[in-house]
């Protein structure tokens, strides 16, 4: 496993196994990561990112790890999941076992277990207890804000607790290649309502049900509560909102000249902005390149970061997932900066 440093990853498995928190690279984006049997561990997850204690993590586990240890049942429908799809950007949702705190889970009798194809994050967990613990890890940003993607990123979030020690080690993996966060499916409830996706991802649903014959239905409001699916998430500090090309071109004019600073994210032509970034026109590239783009896009002092709407093709469910959710708490704001 090249360009992996195995002397810092026996520290920083030897400051997860004393209790510590490690920000670590992902194939999706960046994880803050902890001891996922150690109650105060996962405490001080919540407390760094200011995340409310009912809002589950995701456990990150080494390959070949052994699922019966964290799972009390394990349907052949996610056997079938692993084998296609781990190490990679799915998490599964299955029943807790017993003996596992229910820090990692929200009090819940599910958990969120998924295996990472980052070569930093299985060289991590398996110095980690020998490959057999597990790492609890949400995103490395503040809860709610735009999730990182560089290790840069996870710095500038959490300058006070790593000059504090709260956050003891950042991990450099260069920038996530996915760029956003897994696909999670929850398994836990075959029996009355079959495979559910609870937030896609870079693995689609249509992808799943090849594996396991059945296409995963609609979140319901029974599903488990799961990592990055509240209504407002992945928000920089700048308002967002969406629009399509042609109305979004008489929109950036008119705030414009009205004097507002505008920020565009775009992949197509567009009128010029106050500033601006381009992405790719594939949704794997945007995908790539999003959080890093709402991140620059939020440092130019803009009164409004106008996004240009993606495609609603199926490959871009993901993304529009995202977008959708950082844009959810600015809801109307364009319409009255075009109405002031």
């Amino acid at each position: 496993m090249s360009g992996v440093d195995t002397v810092e990853m026996a520290q920083a498995a030897a400051l997860l196994e004393a209790g510590g928190l490690v920000a670590f690279p992902t194939e999706t984006v960046y994880g803050l990561g902890a001891d996922a049997e150690n109650p105060a561990a996962v405490a001080r997850i919540y407390q760094a990112k200011g995340r409310p204690s009912d809002h589950p993590v995701i456990v990150h586990l080494a390959p070949g790890a052994d699922l019966g240890y964290w799972a009390a049942d394990i349907p052949e429908q996610a056997r079938q999941l692993v084998a296609a799809f781990w190490p990679g950007p799915l998490t599964l949702i299955l029943k807790r076992a017993a003996h596992i705190p229910d820090a990692v889970s929200g009090g819940q009798d599910t958990l969120g277990l998924r295996c990472p194809s980052h070569p930093v994050a299985i060289a991590l967990l398996r110095a980690f207890k020998g490959g057999k613990g597990g790492v609890a890890a949400p995103s490395a940003n503040k809860f709610g804000n735009v999730s990182p993607t560089t290790a840069q990123h996870v710095r500038d979030e959490f300058a006070a607790e790593c000059a504090s020690g709260l956050v003891g080690a950042v991990l450099d993996g260069g920038q996530s290649e996915v760029g956003i966060e897994s696909t999670i499916v929850d398994l836990s409830r075959l029996a009355t309502h079959g495979p559910v996706l609870l937030r896609p991802g870079h693995i689609s649903a249509e992808a799943i049900g090849v594996v396991i014959g059945q296409r995963p239905a609609a979140p319901d409001s029974a599903a488990p509560r799961a990592s990055g699916t509240l209504d407002a998430h992945y928000a920089p500090r700048t308002p967002v909102a969406m629009q399509h090309g042609d109305a979004l071109a008489c929109s950036i004019n008119q705030l414009l000249n009205a004097g507002r600073r505008v920020a565009l994210i775009h992949y197509t032509d567009l009128p010029p902005a106050s500033a601006s970034v381009r992405l790719p026109e594939a949704a794997d590239g945007y995908a790539h390149a999003l959080y890093a783009a709402l991140r620059t896009m939020d440092q130019v002092g803009a009164d409004l970061i106008l996004v240009e709407a993606p495609p609603q093709d199926a490959d871009w469910l993901g993304v529009n997932d995202r977008l959708r959710r950082a844009a959810f708490a600015s809801a109307g704001v364009l319409q009255r900066f075009l109405e002031a």
